[in-house]
């Protein structure tokens, strides 16, 4: 057995390939930790924060937009966790653990004395039922991260109260990184028993440093600090109980009301805080707070199945369509970055891809070569058939219309008519599920190369609705089998350049977390994967 609790080398491997150092930037300088004249933490207080989009569901297992997990994230702990300066695992929930040579067997210890939110202990019972209940009761329909971490699941042998061993049926080396999600954190028995419906409505029982004292749908949640809570992951800055009382988030889709909220001491955070919103926060002596996402950036998946998608000459031409660095200019910001891969640049495995440039001419010399010619409106046509297609969309970030809008425009300047379709995040889901749409626009937030796998595996998620692809599918099936640092590297370099190749991904920009925070508001950090870590958030009172 490989005893792996102090450094996975498939981990170790991936900050060879790209630095993880998380950068907590702000408009002249470094932002989330205390001020010079903030003094030592200070206990107490609720932080009122600013959701730009609801949740979709309080479960962790199920989240999958960054609004749900920053609030899902505070009630639940994994088994162990990912330090977001160095992207080494570490223990948290597990103090130990160790994975077999073929990587199909990962063996944890629980810590002693760790218990949810209702008194019961955190046992290897409780990861078995977890990890059955996600696999069987949610699935890949209600839980398509959580399921996919687990792909090939096997189950879990409750060797001891204390000792779980989790096994696969195949080589599975992304698992430890997953087991340091939210997705696959630990829940009661209490919730792991309910329906993927019920365990939506806010009863969820973790063991986290915050638990829920209100949870209502579309409009705000609440959570309470957890009196005791005393196994905090190492990654986190001070042991024992988190500093602040509770948290009140409330929804507040639009931009200039969460800005003038926060600017009137409403609020005291913010999501979403884009470029133009950052005088006002300044002028009250507010800070945005900003960091780069890992896993793929944002972009176009077409469904290869139906329409003019299904013709990779149309599919490649996008790629060079599309002047990214005009969307970042033009709507981000200089904290926002254009995607140059079909992984983000902060993400381990990552290769930056020369294919992803803008040229326009070499979009139009693709199209003219395989027949499409412009019709009177500078539309192209082909066989009758209109070059015309839609996206999929929904507003999980607030800068996602205004992107696409320029982008529409820059597609037209080549011949491409795109329909922008803007839809609610439960629509957009259902239909991305049912592969009712001529194209979709999302991220995937993960600070592992695997994202790949979960994303356009044939047997993965598959938006494209795509068939066998066998260089694609042997690197993404590779990757799985070892922890050797460069060939799981080589594995994910090449599966990146297939993606893109076979036209299952049109890359756009890079996601960055930008926070608005008042002057109140200290040490507010990000995880690993980008999202909001609340445990170590205090309030200052000068």
């Amino acid at each position: 057995m490989i005893d792996r609790h102090q450094r996975t080398p498939a981990v170790s491997a991936a900050i060879g390939l790209v630095a993880l150092t998380t950068a907590l930037t702000a408009c002249g300088g470094a932002a989330g930790s205390a001020g010079a004249d903030a003094g030592p933490a200070q206990p107490g207080g609720t932080l009122n924060y600013g959701l730009s989009t609801a949740p979709t569901c309080s479960d962790p297992a199920q989240a999958g937009t960054n609004q749900t997990i920053y609030v899902t994230r505070a009630v639940v702990d994994s088994l162990t966790d990912q330090d977001p300066d160095t992207g080494e695992i570490v223990p948290w929930l597990a103090e130990k653990w160790e994975t077999d040579a073929d990587a199909t067997s990962f063996t944890f210890t629980l810590k002693d004395g760790v218990s949810f939110s209702d008194g019961t202990p955190v046992t290897a019972q409780s990861v078995k039922n977890n990890f059955d209940a996600i696999v069987g009761t949610l699935g890949a329909a209600k839980a398509p991260l959580a399921a996919s971490y687990l792909a090939g699941y096997v189950g879990t042998t409750v060797v001891d109260p204390r000792t779980a061993r989790v096994t696969f049926s195949s080589p599975n080396a992304q698992f430890l990184q997953a087991s340091a999600t939210s997705q696959l954190g630990l829940q009661a028995d209490a919730t792991t028993s309910l329906s993927a419906e019920e365990r939506c409505q806010g009863g969820n029982i973790g063991s986290g440093p915050f638990t829920y004292t209100d949870y209502q749908q579309d409009r705000s949640v609440s959570v309470a600090r957890r009196a005791g809570y005393s196994w905090g992951s190492p990654a986190f800055g001070h042991s024992g109980e988190a500093y602040l009382d509770g948290i009140e988030f409330t929804v507040v889709p639009e931009s200039g009301v969460r800005t003038g909220s926060l600017s009137s001491g409403q609020l005291d955070a913010v999501s979403d805080a884009l470029p133009q919103d950052a005088p006002t926060i300044e002028a009250t002596g507010g800070r945005v707070l900003t960091t780069s996402n890992p896993g793929t950036p944002f972009g176009i998946a077409p469904n290869v199945s139906r329409g003019v998608l299904a013709d990779p000459d149309v599919r490649r031409a996008l790629v060079p369509a599309i002047d990214r660095q005009q969307l970042v200019d033009t709507v981000l910001g200089p904290n926002f970055l254009p995607a140059t891969s079909t992984l983000a640049s902060r993400t381990p495995g990552y290769v930056s891809l020369p294919d992803v440039t803008f040229d326009a001419d070499a979009a139009r010399t693709v199209l003219d070569r395989a027949g499409w010619v412009p019709a009177a409106d500078g539309i192209r046509e082909k066989d009758g058939q209109r070059l015309s297609f839609s996206i999929l969309f929904s507003a999980v970030f607030a800068g996602n219309q205004a992107i696409l809008e320029l982008l529409q425009q820059q597609l037209r300047d080549v011949g491409v008519d795109a329909r922008l379709e803007l839809t609610s995040v439960p629509e957009s889901i259902a239909r991305q599920n049912a592969g009712d749409f001529d194209a979709t626009y999302y991220n995937s937030t993960r600070a592992d190369g695997d994202i790949l796998r979960t994303s356009f595996a044939a047997d993965g998620r598959n938006l494209n609705q795509r068939g066998p692809i066998a260089d694609l599918d042997a690197s993404l099936t590779d990757q799985l089998r070892t922890t050797d640092t460069t060939q799981r590297g080589e594995y994910l370099a090449n599966a990146q350049q297939q993606v893109l190749d076979n036209g299952l991904w049109i890359p756009t920009v890079e996601l960055s977390q930008a926070v608005g925070a008042s002057s109140s508001v200290q040490d507010q950090r990000f995880d690993a994967s980008a999202r909001l870590q609340f445990f170590d958030t205090w309030l200052s009172r000068s």
